[in-house]
């Protein structure tokens, strides 16, 4: 093994913090009892709002990118896998305070290292990565709250994205009735493919009217700003809203109607620390919904050297589905 690796840094430059490509020492990974090659990991928006300095993501600079990564375990530490078990990490505080994927190893606490389900590849594994992790963690949520396919209609919002392409797949593999709302109608065969019963423009959210005909037995919303507004004023009573997205705004203008006339719920998702136990039921639910024919309809591969334009596209143009990210192993590793 070479002494140093090849790596996608964040540094602080005169325009403000930016992405590169560099070598650094092993002994520079970090902290952590688990070294992992990797061999893929994606490219999400908060990955492009980092690499591109749109918003302050890490909290110290130089720091390795990517907020997940999947590959195989080299030294399992006390994680208790054997070694080239196929591992992913995703959330925690990779590329925040703790260098990211975008790395040929890395070295992370055991608690963080989930075993990658058997269904799946490593690379399929970083297809979900994040974006997927974060809706299937929003389903489990909406379910807790009592929303099922017999509930009525589900809205997801930017739909056409990681994270919105993923929820569609899974809502609809679990028997739901998906509107899948984006503004991107290319994508419509995509989204129909992966389930969705309907395919709409994205909503027009100009209404001032604190409540609206309430059509949503539940929602994934992975926009924010004016797009959840408009949620809160079109989820029937009693329906549920599982929330994560700041793409349109991390501004929330609403009214307090919804909540106290029609009894909805705003569910927040996050996947940086979740318990043990929610983790293992979001990959059993990814396991048993998620089929490897819909992974690869949404994933496309990005070379490690073309990381620049990918993050780049992801913040500017937007995209269709998951990039994967190909560090350090065969695209059906």
């Amino acid at each position: 093994m070479s002494t140093t690796v090849a790596a996608y840094q964040l540094v602080e430059t005169d325009e403000g913090v930016r992405g590169r490509h560099t070598r650094i020492p092993l002994e520079d990974l970090g902290e952590g009892d688990v070294l992992i090659r990797v061999t893929h990991s994606s490219v999400n928006y908060k990955d492009g709002l980092a690499a591109t300095g749109r918003a302050p993501i890490a909290r110290r600079l130089p720091l390795v990118g990517g907020c997940c990564a999947a590959g195989t375990v080299v030294e399992p530490g006390e994680s208790g896998l054997p070694a080239d078990t196929v591992v992913a990490v995703v959330g925690a505080t990779l590329s925040e305070q703790h260098n990211g994927g975008y790395c040929e190893y890395l070295r992370v606490p055991a608690a963080w290292v989930v075993a990658v389900p058997e269904a799946f590849t490593s690379r399929q594994a970083a297809a979900i990565g994040t974006a997927g992790v974060t809706s299937a963690m929003a389903v489990v949520k909406l379910e807790d709250a009592g929303v099922t396919p017999e509930s009525g209609p589900i809205a997801v919002t930017g739909a056409s994205g990681g994270a919105g392409s993923l929820a569609v797949a899974l809502l609809a593999a679990r028997g739901y009735e998906v509107t899948a709302l984006t503004g991107k109608p290319e994508a419509e065969d995509l989204l129909r493919d992966l389930g969705a019963a309907n395919v709409a423009p994205r909503p027009d959210t100009s209404g001032t009217r604190p409540l609206e005909r309430g059509t949503w037995a539940g929602a994934v919303d992975t926009v924010g700003g004016d797009t959840l507004a408009w949620l809160t004023r079109t989820v029937a009573p009693g329906g549920s809203i599982a929330a994560f997205g700041n793409a349109g705004g991390n501004r929330l203008t609403t009214t307090v109607l919804p909540f106290i006339l029609r009894g909805i719920n705003l569910l927040g998702v996050t996947v940086t620390f979740p318990a043990a136990e929610l983790r293992e039921r979001v990959w059993e639910l990814l396991a048993s919904s998620l089929s490897r024919e819909a992974l690869d309809a949404i994933a496309t591969d990005v070379d490690f050297e073309d990381l620049d334009d990918a993050l780049r596209r992801i913040v500017t143009t937007g995209v269709v589905g998951r990039q994967v990210v190909r560090i350090g192993g065969e695209a059906a590793v």
